[in-house]
């Protein structure tokens, strides 16, 4: 068997069992590379691969590791205990109000360009309004990965650095033209959120924020309330609000590797919140089933892409794309290109995508009057899927957090992000900027 069927083997067999529950994402991602490369012959070359994998992602994991224990201590010490209470106050127990405020929020604290953030912040935030209505928390994450698979497309957000580079144009040329493309994307998330909370309100109702707080206190006991009360800082809001703030300021702004700061961020958060060495230790541990649930499964997506690309299965897979494709469609390349960028950038990472796959796309586009630049903004388009994919870390943090199996979260979201897809690629070609023939 050739090395492209095996590769398409490969994913096919490792998405069917995790849609199927037959394996847990964490077994999947480790046995089914091994099994597949030993079939390949590359049994001795397995483990480099392997380890280069998780070297390649250990950044992502420590980052995600000491993220989740930064947010999880500003959750203990009540930093976002007035945002909720000031959105059930807006919100009047109305599940359309929260859906669309959920929405709203993770479009904004999308704007960093950092999908762990988004997640991290906006499940906080609302997580607990959805839990105190009974709404759906497949919906909640949903809408959130919505929202951050349009702003991914921000230069600072990663895939259009990578298409500038591997294109050698100006981020700027791939981004500004897609601006309406993002605002009619980012409409059909809030759109959907609407149709979310109509749905939602119609199956539980609406109640008045009275009721909710009611909810709230009847879900605990008062030995959990105290304890809860226990592990709160009030007195230390402010602070606790200006260090998650500086922290953004620094991602944005890109002071130092993004792991780096939130080890910092986390250390300063236990010694001012917690100074005690037994409330830190007890802390710690309490967000330790959150970080291992996570980290793990990163450094296991390290063994599955360090396999597909050690085996050489990533470009086998890019040149059969590009071969299949008949010259008779070659002046509808961009067009091509906008759905490629949707099952490619799902089963195989943004890096492999972006600098084997587009160049290839652009240099035969070329041919047919088509500019790199908008075979570059196409590539772009499928995004609100890629965040889909059981390869990218950050979600398996926002499922985690939610409270939702990866393969259910898969099959709900799925179609809502292809038509996010298809809106940002119907919005480009009215604007022009994604150009429907050569």
């Amino acid at each position: 068997m050739s090395l492209t069927l095996l590769a398409y083997a490969m994913i096919v067999v490792f998405m069917t069992l995790i849609m199927m529950k037959r394996l847990s994402v964490l077994t999947a991602l480790i046995v089914v590379p091994i099994v597949f490369a030993l079939l390949s012959g590359f049994g001795p070359k397995i483990g480099p691969m392997m380890l280069d994998g998780v070297r390649a992602i250990a950044p992502t994991g420590v980052m995600l590791m000491f993220a989740i224990l930064y947010f999880g201590l500003m959750i203990d010490a009540g930093l976002f205990d007035p945002v909720v209470t000031r959105v059930v106050r807006l919100a009047g127990g109305d599940p359309v109000r929260i859906s669309v405020g959920t929405a709203l929020l993770a479009l904004f604290v999308s704007l960093d360009g950092d999908g762990s953030t988004t997640y991290l912040i906006t499940t906080a935030a609302m997580l607990p309004l959805y839990q105190k209505l009974g709404m759906s928390r497949l919906m909640l994450a949903c809408t959130i990965m919505m929202a951050g698979g349009v702003m991914n497309i921000l230069p600072w957000g990663g895939p259009t650095a990578r298409a500038a580079a591997a294109l050698k144009v100006d981020a700027a040329d791939l981004f500004v033209p897609l601006i309406p493309a993002m605002g009619a994307g980012a409409a059909w998330v809030i759109f959907v959120a609407w149709r979310f909370g109509r749905h939602e309100r119609k199956r539980l109702g609406v109640l008045p924020a009275g009721a909710l707080q009611d909810v709230h206190a009847s879900a605990q006991t008062q030995a959990e309330y105290d304890r809860e009360q226990a592990i709160r800082r009030p007195r230390l809001l402010w602070f606790n609000l200006l260090l998650t703030a500086g922290l953004m300021v620094a991602l944005i702004l890109g002071i130092l590797p993004l792991s780096i700061l939130f080890m910092i961020a986390t250390a300063l958060a236990l010694a001012v919140n917690y100074p005690k060495l037994a409330d830190q230790k007890e802390r710690i541990a309490a967000n330790a089933g959150n970080v291992l649930a996570v980290v793990a499964v990163v450094f296991a997506a390290g063994v599955f892409t360090g396999i597909l690309s050690g085996t050489k299965m990533i470009d086998a897979m890019a040149q059969s794309v590009v071969q299949v494709v008949p010259p008779a469609l070659g002046p509808y390349l961009a067009v091509i290109t906008a759905f490629l960028s949707v099952p490619f950038t799902f089963f195989i990472s943004n890096d492999a995508f972006y600098y084997g796959v587009v160049p290839v796309l652009a240099e035969a586009g070329a041919h047919y009057g088509i500019s790199a630049a908008e075979i570059g903004r196409a590539s772009l388009l499928g995004q609100p899927v890629h965040l889909l994919s059981p390869l990218v870390p950050s979600t398996y943090l926002l499922v985690g957090l939610c409270g939702v199996e990866m393969g259910d979260h898969q099959k709900f979201t799925l179609k809502w992000a292809l038509v996010t897809s298809l809106v940002l690629l119907v919005i480009g070609l009215l604007t022009t900027v994604i150009p429907l023939a050569g």
